[in-house]
């Protein structure tokens, strides 16, 4: 056995390794569709309050100054808004990553799915925890802010278990974050930067590395 056959063994051996304990099937094409829904979502959020009546008429403030009566009928529509755009995600990334699980003969539910999974929810429901948490208390302009914050954790703990690149959008994610959290007024703007255009980036880079 030459050199050359040697390392395709060890190539193989890693490969085999990879598969075993990281779930590889996460489609990048999923993450640049998540990151054009973000996006639509939050031109539907910018028209809603731009073009509505009621009392305050721009997103800084309602983040900064406006009281529970005042952003109170804004509620239904952002939350409807964002609900979309959660399922419109979950769907095309589940629908984009079993497919590109069976085109590499992989269990998109093998135990490193599971595992990801697991450390990617528990930052996130966490997360949204805290984002209820400062709705009942009116702090509205922390909650962009947080998402990404804690959206950015779950990367991060969730990358031990898929591709290293996700670490690189989560550390991304949690600076935009902290960003938002000192400019409060703006949270709109940096969730629509770390939860749509950074997608979109890391979805297209992701694709062309991974699955062309």
């Amino acid at each position: 056995m030459n050199e050359q056959e040697h390392l395709k063994t060890l190539s193989d051996i890693k490969t085999l390794m990879e598969r075993s304990s990281r779930f590889l099937s996460l489609s990048g094409l999923s993450g640049l569709f998540i990151g054009i829904y973000a996006i639509g979502g939050a031109i539907a959020a910018w028209w809603y309050i731009n073009n509505n009546t009621i009392e305050v008429i721009s997103y800084y403030n309602l983040a900064t100054v406006a009281g529970e009566v005042t952003y109170k009928p804004y509620l239904t529509f952002f939350i409807g808004d964002a609900l979309l755009v959660l399922v419109l995600s979950l769907i095309t990334g589940y629908i984009l990553t079993q497919r590109l699980a069976k085109k590499q003969g992989l269990n998109i539910w093998d135990t490193s799915a599971k595992r990801m999974l697991i450390n990617l929810l528990v930052p996130l429901i966490t997360g949204g925890i805290y984002c209820l948490i400062l709705l009942q208390y009116q702090q509205i302009g922390l909650i962009a802010p947080s998402m990404l914050i804690f959206y950015g954790l779950s990367l991060l703990n969730a990358s031990k278990y898929t591709h290293n690149d996700i670490r690189y959008l989560g550390v991304i994610e949690i600076i935009l974050g902290l960003i938002a959290a000192i400019n409060p007024g703006y949270g709109l703007l940096f969730w629509t930067v770390g939860f749509g255009i950074m997608h979109i980036i890391y979805g297209a880079a992701m694709y062309y590395k991974y699955e062309r």
